[in-house]
């Protein structure tokens, strides 16, 4: 199993651009369909986006959609979220996760309390947007 650590959150005005980073040890990485969620404060944690195991097919939720896109490198074992656009209300914490055999569409309808069947999950990383 994959371990998962975000980086690239950080404060940012609304309007302006962040990039996560998600790095996965090991070398099974390809073989997992990844998706970034996030949770704002007092809310349920919501789909953010996915991408297939070969990074040729991606899934957005409404909110994000025209101003968020998700890729991946497998030769670095990484997953990326590229987030243009940002508004006050993109405020959250930002979380990796993968698994090994659910798809990326599969992963947009998991939804609380169901997101424990996720198997790897990353421990996070702030996104504050001011306005």
């Amino acid at each position: 199993q994959v371990e998962l650590v975000e980086s690239g959150g950080g404060l940012v005005q609304a309007g302006g651009s962040l990039r996560l980073s998600c790095a996965a040890s090991g070398r099974t990485f390809r073989n997992y369909a990844m998706g970034w969620f996030r949770q704002a404060p007092g809310k349920e944690r919501e789909f953010v986006a996915t991408i297939s195991r070969s990074g040729d097919a991606t899934y957005y939720g409404d909110s994000v959609k025209g101003r968020f896109t998700i890729s991946r490198d497998n030769a670095k074992n990484t997953v990326y979220l590229q987030m243009n656009s940002l508004k006050p209300e993109d405020t959250a914490t930002y979380y990796c996760a993968g698994d090994l055999t659910k798809t990326a569409a599969g992963l947009t309808r998991i939804a609380q309390p169901m997101f424990y069947t996720i198997s790897t999950w990353g421990k996070g990383t702030l996104v504050t947007v001011s306005s």
